[in-house]
């Protein structure tokens, strides 16, 4: 399966080429159906370059929402370049998780896939995401800290958080130091439901923050970005609103998913993953009824689905599943 909505979610405008217009509700992305609702009102001047004291606002609060010091803390114009940015600079002998991100593979050259499970007592920097994407293996804090104790002198741990801030009991955002080899990627656009806005961070030893101002020149972001990326962070109780809200979201869809035979065996607060027998024609069955789900080219028996924005969308998402 090598179509456009098997790269990444969000492949809404092949959707509608290929099965047609509609209604469409989509579910193939893990982001918030429930945005941060203050950045459509928000004016910019789109006549000045961005400040340099506005970035530095952002990173400064961002890096409080985080718990690490501003000084780790690089604000990029979406997490991908930030990892694919990183990963030049990190070069290494290096691991990745799989499944996961398609990036992990990508950033490091030769960098070679390896299970969870086998990954203690291999050498090398090793890539990994934490909630994972796509089956939300989260791993907890003293399990991320022996994987960064274990590490050989000079080998790095890449964390990639872009689903941590829907519950972030697990994030190893502030052992960051100076003195470890360890760096954590950050995504805006999930969890504030913003993904256009294209923001991200790299949190990392100050080193690493400095060369990669250097690679990221004058003017990183927009902005609308910095704006947006600076008030959102400080809505503290738009924050915890959300994280409670989005939890009784995943379990209505739990509910929903039961109620049609369905148990996820993955899944975050952000996303559940189904395994059935030909998820090629679940997705395509679903996709005739303008819902548009995120199939695997490699796992042709799983299917992820993102989170229905409302009561009507569950109901048409039930429905869809039902008429078999």
């Amino acid at each position: 399966m090598t179509d456009p909505w098997t790269w990444h979610g969000g492949g809404l405008e092949a959707a509608r080429r290929h099965f047609g217009e509609g209604d469409w509700i989509d579910l193939s992305t893990g982001i918030n159906p429930h945005p941060w609702p203050r950045a459509a009102n928000m004016a910019f001047d789109w006549q000045r370059l961005p400040d340099p004291e506005a970035l530095a606002r952002l990173e400064a609060v961002a890096a409080a929402f985080f718990g690490v010091e501003p000084r780790h803390v690089c604000a990029v114009p979406g997490s991908e370049i930030g990892l694919r940015l990183t990963g030049a600079l990190v070069v290494r002998p290096a691991r990745h998780f799989v499944p996961s991100y398609r990036t992990h593979g990508e950033m490091i050259a030769s960098s070679a896939p390896i299970e969870p499970e086998a990954a203690r007592g291999h050498d090398g920097t090793l890539i990994l995401a934490n909630p994972n994407n796509p089956d939300g293996r989260a791993m907890s804090v003293a399990a991320m800290r022996a994987l960064l104790n274990g590490r050989g002198v000079g080998d790095w741990l890449l964390v990639d958080e872009a689903f941590a801030d829907a519950d972030p009991s697990a994030s190893l955002a502030t052992a960051v130091d100076d003195g470890q080899k360890l760096i954590v990627f950050r995504s805006f656009g999930k969890f504030f439901g913003l993904a256009g806005v294209r923001l991200g961070f790299v949190i990392a030893p100050q080193p690493i923050v400095t060369a990669l101002r250097d690679r990221l020149g004058a003017w990183p972001l927009s902005a609308a970005a910095i704006a947006i990326g600076t008030a959102a962070y400080a809505d503290r109780d738009w924050v915890a609103a959300t994280r409670a809200r989005l939890h009784a979201d995943a379990a209505a869809l739990d509910a929903l998913l039961a109620r049609q035979g369905h148990r996820p065996i993955g899944d975050c607060p952000l996303f559940r993953l189904i395994e059935v027998d030909d998820a090629r024609a679940l997705f395509e069955r679903l996709a005739r009824r303008a819902i548009l789900t995120r199939p695997f080219a490699d796992q042709p028996h799983w299917l992820r689905i993102g989170l229905p924005a409302d009561a009507d969308a569950r109901a048409r998402l039930e429905a869809a599943l039902a008429d078999g």
